[in-house]
């Protein structure tokens, strides 16, 4: 699966952002219906997300669609039409607020038919929005849903309204935390999405920060998903994204250790010997897998020179 650092959330009703973000340096779109969509302007939101992606050359990006939640009256025609017109175009649809499998299924189910009906290869992926309480408790059960699934989003604002969090921002998107709480007051709940997204092979994306004007305060919350095992991090802001690509991309030193390690790997079972030692080591196999996800990620952004 291709890099997703940086995932630049677009509002689907403004015209103007689209071409904007199609020319930021964030390696996914996600062109939303949701949350930044007034309910009056939904319909025309709807619309003019199908023109941009009809319009506009997406080529080189990620660009996905985050419909409305299932337990509205836009999700169902968010699906049948943004997909029916512009699922070729598309990489995955984004579902907010998760909270049992069977959400899923219905989207997979959903996509089945669209797909057939359109002659479409079966191909879209599926975001899932992790953002309640029950949402997390049962994210282990909804990653094994559906084939399609890609990326597990943590949903920090919702989430913390789900648990009755005290809120210490304006935006409610993790700034200012510190003020509160004496460490990572999400370390838990991240982690566990985490857990579940991993366990069935998808990536895992942090929430946005919402300070877009507070870039260390971006860094330190960017770094510690990084550490937790965030593949990338949601933007409200194109200014964040160059933060975000830095921390998210392998160091130099970092691919030269997979490097070494790759090739102990490979050295070893060359000459018929279970064990991998580097610089004195011993190197188990999941650290050779972990090794490999990192020169992957490093190769298709170019940093490598093979």
């Amino acid at each position: 699966m291709k890099p997703r650092r940086s995932n630049l959330s677009v509002p689907g009703h403004i015209e103007k952002m689209h071409g904007k973000a199609l020319a930021s340096n964030a390696d996914v779109i996600m062109l939303d219906l949701e949350d930044s969509v007034p309910v009056d302007a939904k319909e025309k939101a709807r619309a003019q997300v199908i023109r941009s992606l009809l319009d506009l050359d997406w080529t080189g990006k990620t660009v996905t669609v985050r419909i409305n939640s299932l337990d509205t009256p836009f999700a169902y025609r968010d699906l049948l039409e943004v997909v029916e017109n512009g699922g070729h175009i598309l990489d995955a649809i984004v579902v907010p607020k998760v909270n049992a499998p069977g959400d899923i299924s219905f989207v997979d189910r959903m996509l089945d038919g669209i797909e057939m009906n359109k002659k479409l290869s079966p191909h879209l992926g599926i975001e899932v929005s992790i953002e309640t309480a029950e949402g997390l408790l049962k994210s282990a059960a909804i990653g094994r849903e559906s084939n399609r699934l890609q990326t597990f989003v943590f949903g920090i604002a919702d989430y913390s309204a789900s648990v009755g969090a005290r809120l210490v921002s304006i935006s409610g998107h993790g700034e200012k935390e510190e003020d509160l709480y004496p460490g990572h007051r999400w370390h838990f709940a991240l982690s566990r999405m985490i857990m579940a997204a991993k366990a069935n092979r998808c990536l895992a994306i942090d929430a946005p920060y919402g300070n877009f004007r507070d870039p260390e305060g971006l860094r330190r919350s960017a770094t510690m998903s990084c550490a937790l095992g965030c593949d990338g991090k949601w933007a409200i802001h194109p200014d964040q994204i160059d933060i975000i690509n830095e921390v998210f991309t392998p160091s130099p030193k970092d691919i030269e250790l997979a490097a070494r390690v790759l090739e102990a790997d490979a050295n070893a079972a060359a000459e018929g010997r279970g064990a991998v030692a580097v610089d004195g080591r011993m190197v188990d196999q999941a650290t050779v897998r972990m090794a490999k996800q990192l020169w992957e990620q490093a190769r298709y952004l170019k940093l490598t020179r093979t």
